[in-house]
């Protein structure tokens, strides 16, 4: 019956609701695993889009939800401030590298990153600076669904293409992983440079690309050639932060300090929505003038909600007090060590491991719906796209369940790889 309404009422995500079978109902969740209503427990191999970092229901984290809730669920931020955000905004700059101290909240990842890029453009503008209206990306990224954050996102392999008409044109370069590569985005930097307002990038990791993987010299390269040009640096941190690349924050393994960084996902611990957009000083004193107009003209309804905040802080009081990172790096050993069976078999590409991050790459795509099915079988939650299968676990996953996960992935695989070779 519930499936009957879903499909009558709901609207859901990347779906063909005419072609879709009906979707699972959870009904509950405790560490790794979504309790069915059939019964079934399911081990989750993405976390719920990769956010549940310290797996579902955690004790510290529900405990401060409701007290807070208890206390005072939302009020506005306009013209009010309360203690959860000063608390969490404070935090972030400490955890933050350099000088990443201005916090601007929202509630998705999306907006968090179409408020950086109205950074980048307000700054120059505030500079008394016109003409720079696009921004230097990357092809194989992603930055979400709404308008501005698609118009940096891969023009042509991306999910966003077919808004391409809708969308203010952008200047696309390949990742500067070698010299032709590098010299190519300098020559692309210099070419623009007097129309462009920002760079962005996905530090090391281009997730929803097909969790494509680059070294840390790749983004201090980025970072460097940013600078040279004058241009800020826009961090999309929204899928690596809180240790999923094995560090607190993927730009740290390149030893740089973006202008502009953007978290959400992780940041409440799977919890409930919430983001940040965290500026530099000398972005934010582009802003810090006399003249009304001069301000960022920004503000969510739901902009830095209590309760989101007293999850976030929560989420960052477990960073303080458990291994995760620690535990990011034991899930990196054993994904290569179990991911490795796959090596070499017929119809794999390719096999990456970072940090809490396992992808398996086709050489084609496969059938995605006989993929998810099979791994439905075998009572495992792994949501396939494109060409990859890949994992995302909670850092806290336990061993028993990281192992049935892997041993799933090493079970299916091969069937269909070999079906496209």
């Amino acid at each position: 019956m519930t499936s009957d309404r879903s499909r009558k009422n709901l609207w859901r995500p990347y779906t063909q609701m005419r072609l879709a079978p009906p979707p699972l109902e959870a009904v509950a969740t405790r560490g790794s695993r979504i309790v069915l209503a059939d019964g079934r427990e399911l081990v989750d191999g993405i976390a719920s889009w990769w956010t549940a970092v310290h797996g579902y229901n955690h004790p510290h984290i529900a405990r401060a939800v409701a007290d807070q809730l208890a206390r005072m669920p939302h009020v506005m931020f306009g013209g009010l401030t309360h203690a959860p955000a000063e608390r969490l905004a404070a935090r972030l700059a400490a955890l933050l590298p350099g000088d990443l101290d201005h916090v601007f909240f929202t509630d998705s990842g999306s907006v968090a990153v179409e408020v950086a890029l109205k950074m980048a453009a307000q700054m120059w503008l505030n500079r008394g600076v016109s003409g720079r209206t696009r921004v230097l990306a990357f092809r194989g990224g992603y930055h979400g669904d709404t308008m501005g954050a698609m118009s940096v996102c891969d023009p042509e392999e991306g999910m966003h293409r077919r808004f391409g008409a809708y969308l203010p044109s952008q200047v696309f370069c390949d990742l500067p992983r070698s010299q032709a590569e590098t010299e190519a985005l300098d020559a692309a930097l210099a070419a623009h440079r007097e129309t462009l307002a920002a760079v962005i990038v996905e530090p090391l990791v281009q997730g929803a690309g097909g969790m494509i993987l680059h070294p840390p010299e790749v983004l201090a390269t980025i970072a460097r050639l940013a600078r040279r040009h004058g241009l800020p640096l826009i961090a999309d941190e929204i899928f690596t932060g809180f240790g999923r690349t094995g560090s607190l924050f993927a730009c740290q393994q390149a030893g740089i300090v973006p202008d502009i960084m953007c978290l959400s996902k992780a940041l409440t611990g799977g919890t409930m929505a919430l983001a940040a957009t965290v500026a530099r000083t000398e972005v934010f004193e582009a802003f810090w003038s006399e003249d009304p107009a001069a301000a960022l003209m920004h503000g969510p309804t739901f902009m830095a909600n209590p309760l989101a905040c007293a999850a976030a802080n929560a989420s960052l009081d477990l960073f303080d007090s458990e291994p995760r990172l620690d535990q990011a790096g034991a899930i990196a050993r054993r994904l290569t060590e179990g991911l490795a069976e796959l090596k070499g078999l017929p119809g794999i590409a390719d096999i990456r491991v970072l940090g809490a991050i396992g992808a398996v790459q086709f050489t084609a795509a496969p059938d995605l719906a006989a993929l998810k099915a099979a791994f439905l079988a075998r009572d495992v939650w792994v949501r396939p796209f494109g060409d990859i299968v890949y994992l995302t676990p909670a850092l806290t996953i336990p061993e028993a369940d990281l192992d049935r996960l892997i041993a799933a992935l090493v079970a299916v695989i091969p069937g269909q790889a070999a079906a496209l070779s």
